[in-house]
């Protein structure tokens, strides 16, 4: 009889000991952890292209259309997935396509963008508010309003006259993406293979250098190689990017930014905000994608049509069925933060997650604002601490954030 009571003393240890140890309790134990983490510290977020997706669906501020920033199926960004996610100050990227650089039209066309979001704000008062400084921000945060900070992607509003850089510092501009996908006034582009300036631009130099004395960040996202390096030499305040990612995960794609790279902006004290697109953060997936669009190139070349065209939809859509997309995955964003961290210090990395900018590249995971959690939950499993996490939600943007308004005031 002792023996049998000595047994089950054991067996209920050993049932007590087991269920503490539990690998699904642990996750339980993280996921809540994570989400507790994303309500309670601040989670900005270097780069969503809202404003642009809402432009492209023809959206005008009236009973009609006010619900679309609120609740919607469509896109990655939303009032109730953003709160759901945690994500309290992401920047409005007020995109101007490299086309108006061309035709004409930047400024107006900023400018209409802008409007759509300080519109947004003011139909909206209860949910969201301006986000013009860090200060604003953690205000904001403590009343449970979403800020909306805004950057602007291209320079090509600024046109040919400095005064545009204060004026949209005005208009609530707070950094500015030098270019976008071809060279413009300010600089040479990554992605485009015409070095016209070998870096700044002469005017560019003064962009570069008013930027400063008003007090907003630049952003070196999309920018050559050759600019980079003439910003860090040139800037008196440190900069960001707001959304790129690790060149070492995808060889040879000059958009994402190299070692030595992220070591001189850790070192100039600026931060690298991740960019989620999976053709950004994996290479093979890249090549994969780059040779199906190629392929799909071939066959409506042979049709002798355009991806545009009407008759070209059911071809593009009979070749995705046959080719699927494939994506990336939580886990390697990670690992880009991972990278930076080794490179730079946990002091120089954020989120840049570019939501409705990527289209249908966003990885299993991080699908939408609403599941930065998921990234959080990777970190924490990773080691990382509750401060190294605020750091990286929003301590390190807002760290460079305040720099750049103390250069400014001095």
């Amino acid at each position: 009889m002792k023996n049998y009571r000595i047994l089950t003393f054991l067996l209920v240890l050993i049932f007590f000991f087991g269920c503490e140890t539990n690998p699904q309790s642990e996750e339980d134990t993280l996921r809540k952890k994570a989400n507790e983490i994303a309500q309670k510290y601040i989670i900005t977020d270097g780069h969503v292209d809202l404003p642009y997706r809402l432009d492209v669906r023809n959206f005008k501020l009236t009973k009609e259309f006010i619900g679309i920033p609120i609740e919607t199926d469509k896109g990655d960004f939303d009032y109730k997935r953003a709160k759901q996610g945690g994500l309290d100050a992401p920047f409005m990227s007020i995109y101007v396509p490299a086309s108006f650089q061309e035709d004409g039209g930047a400024k107006v066309f900023a400018d209409s963008l802008i409007d759509m979001v300080t519109g947004i704000i003011d139909a909206h008062p209860d949910k969201f508010a301006r986000g013009n400084s860090p200060a604003e921000c953690e205000a904001n945060f403590k009343k449970g309003i979403l800020s909306l900070p805004m950057g602007m992607e291209n320079g090509a509003p600024i046109e040919d006259d400095l005064a545009n850089v204060e004026y949209f510092h005005q208009r609530g501009i707070r950094y500015i993406t030098l270019t976008h996908s071809k060279v413009n006034q300010i600089c040479d582009s990554s992605y485009d293979t015409i070095r016209t300036w070998n870096g700044l631009s002469p005017f560019g130099v003064e962009v570069v250098e008013e930027m400063n004395r008003v007090g907003i960040m630049v952003d070196i996202s999309h920018v050559s190689d050759s600019t980079f390096y003439q910003v860090m030499k040139l800037s008196k305040a440190p900069c960001i990017a707001s959304h790129s990612s690790c060149r070492k995960f995808v060889p040879g794609f000059e958009r994402n930014m190299d070692d030595d790279m992220i070591k001189l902006l850790g070192e100039k004290n600026g931060v690298m905000c991740i960019n989620f697109g999976s053709t950004f953060i994996d290479g093979d997936l890249r090549k994969t994608r780059d040779e199906n669009r190629a392929k799909l190139s071939e066959i409506l070349a042979e049709k002798d049509l355009e991806f545009g065209d009407e008759a070209a939809k059911p071809i593009i859509e009979q070749f995705r069925k046959d080719n699927p997309s494939l994506f990336s995955d939580v886990e390697m964003v990670a690992n880009h933060i991972d990278h930076v961290v080794k490179i730079a210090g946990v002091d120089h990395v954020g989120f840049g997650s570019d939501f409705d900018g990527v289209g249908d590249s966003l990885p299993v995971g991080l699908k939408d604002v609403s599941q930065f959690p998921n990234l959080i939950y990777v970190l924490l499993q990773r080691g990382y601490s509750e401060e190294d996490i605020a750091k990286i939600c929003y301590k390190n943007v807002f760290r460079v954030w305040k720099d750049v308004e103390d250069v400014a005031k001095n």
